[in-house]
Order: C-alpha cells, then sequence, then structure tokens
C-alpha cells in the first residue's frame, strides 16, 4: 500500500487553511487541468462529516468517477476522506493541520491500493504513485496561494483602516 506524505507550510491561519482544503469549489479549480467536477452529493461549499461527493475526471486519457465520504473530522485539526467507490481498491486521505509560529503547516497523508494485484504495483512504481503525488502537490499549491492572498487582503484593509 502506497503511501504519500506531504508537508506544506502555508504563512495563514489554521482555521481558514482548513476550511479551503475541505472546499468542493477549491478543489475544483485545483484540478481544472483534468477537468474535474463533482457531480453529486454534495457539490459546492465546504464538505462536512459523513457527507460524501462524486468526481468526474479524465485521467489517463479515461473518464473516471470516483465517490469519497468525509469519515472524520476534528475542526480544525484534521479531516479525513476514505473513497466509496472509484478506480482504486481502496484509499484514505487524512488531512492534518498543525499551528506553526505564524502560519499552519498542512500535512497530506494519501494511502492508496491499486486495482488489478500485480499490474497496479507495477503501475505504482512505474508512474501512478507520481502522478498522485503531483495532483496532491498540485491542489496543496492552490490551498496556499489562495490562503495567503486572502491574509494579504485582510492585512491590507486593516492597513487602510489605520
Amino acid at each position: 500500500m502506497p503511501l504519500i506524505r506531504l508537508e506544506t507550510f502555508i504563512n495563514a491561519d489554521r482555521a481558514i487553511v482548513f476550511d479551503l482544503a475541505r472546499s468542493i469549489d477549491l478543489h475544483q479549480i485545483s484540478t481544472a487541468h483534468t477537468n474535474e467536477r463533482a457531480i453529486a452529493g454534495k457539490t459546492s461549499g465546504l464538505i462536512e462529516l459523513n457527507e460524501s461527493v462524486t468526481w468526474e475526471a479524465k485521467h489517463f486519457g479515461i473518464v473516471q468517477r470516483l465517490t469519497s465520504k468525509i469519515t472524520g473530522m476534528e475542526r480544525p485539526d484534521y479531516f479525513v476522506d476514505e473513497m466509496v467507490s472509484g478506480a482504486f481498491k481502496s484509499f484514505k486521505h487524512e488531512h492534518l493541520f498543525e499551528e506553526k509560529g505564524e502560519g499552519t503547516l498542512m500535512v497530506d497523508l494519501f494511502n492508496y491500493v491499486s486495482p488489478i494485484g500485480i499490474l497496479g504495483h507495477l503501475a505504482d512504481v512505474l508512474f501512478l504513485k507520481k502522478y498522485m503525488t503531483n495532483l496532491l502537490v498540485k491542489r496543496n499549491e492552490v490551498i496556499k496561494e489562495h490562503a495567503e492572498h486572502w491574509l494579504k487582503q485582510v492585512q491590507s484593509g486593516i492597513d487602510k483602516i489605520g
């Protein structure tokens, strides 16, 4: 079972980062290159505990559907989404948020099992783990960009008042 672990420091409040990470709308922005869109379940706004979303996207030239459900949440510390149905045999994505100085350390732990046994394992080694890592890195870059932009807007507004 491959594990992808990413750490992203974001110069913004933990609660803001937490909410952006569970935003359906921002997720769609971060995956625009795959034409990913929410088509069932929670399709916009902030996903909550026990809610699910079905995504449709094009990966490797094939349109795919994946449904995941939020199976754990403690705002603003963590949330967990797990695959209900889709191309993987299974996956569990833990999102952790830690205060670090003036910002937030966002940690992703993405465990997955590829389908089709040994062929799936071979796909992991050859390209799938790298592909999934790149998707998560891109998503985190978009979260970081939006969180830090929001912070700059707030600080600019405070400067104008003062």
